[in-house]
């Protein structure tokens, strides 16, 4: 019959079996280490591809308004460059339209609007509006002009200016007319004369964009 004996009856762990624990312990330990790299990498990633994302979002949002805005600009441009062609077209910009004018006045002539006129076109000079007038990036230039009429009465003044405001071109500032009465007595005044004088005053406006070279 065989003794018992406690001291022979538990686990004996060998230099072997240390090592191989140390072993194991060293790889768990860096199991964990790396997980937790990889975890904090993962969240780093996270963050930096949201603010990247948002980042993305801005610079978007900034390219659509920059596009909606450069539309914008182009079709304000084609309106601009319309308006800017109909201005020209009626000899409200650029240089001394006198010869222009002079052709318009004589077109009227032939209308037999009133018994006769007669006229005189300054050269034009820089004008000076009072009050003060933000014209942009245009001159403002005004050609004094006179006019003197002989009439029938004083209705034919009224459209001779009305034709000189609807059927020329340019843009023709009245300042005002003065009207004097030739005839005093009622014979004069039935008779197919003229009885009646006008002297009228104002001036052509023209528009010289300072950008234009000489």
């Amino acid at each position: 019959m065989a003794l018992y004996h406690p001291e022979n009856s538990g686990m004996k762990l060998s230099k072997s079996d240390f090592h191989m624990m140390r072993w194991s312990f060293s790889m768990i330990c860096a199991s964990i280490l790396l997980s937790g790299v990889i975890l904090y990498s993962s969240s780093m990633y996270a963050d930096s591809a949201k603010k990247n994302l948002h980042s993305a979002q801005i610079k978007m949002n900034d390219a659509r308004k920059h596009l909606t805005m450069a539309r914008q600009d182009l079709e304000n441009l084609s309106d601009y460059s319309q308006e800017y062609d109909k201005l020209e077209h009626d000899k409200i910009l650029g240089d001394d339209h006198r010869l222009d004018w002079i052709d318009e006045l004589e077109k009227l002539r032939t209308q037999n609007l009133v018994v006769d006129f007669r006229y005189n076109i300054a050269p034009q000079k820089k004008y000076a509006p009072q009050p003060p007038l933000d014209s942009g990036n245009f001159d403002i230039h005004y050609s004094e002009t006179k006019l003197q009429f002989d009439l029938l009465h004083g209705g034919q003044l009224l459209n001779f200016l009305d034709a000189l405001r609807k059927h020329t071109n340019g843009w023709f500032q009245l300042e005002g007319c003065n009207m004097q009465r030739t005839s005093t007595n009622e014979e004069d005044a039935t008779a197919a004369v003229p009885h009646i004088k006008a002297d009228c005053t104002g001036g052509w406006i023209t528009l010289k964009n300072r950008n234009t070279k000489p």
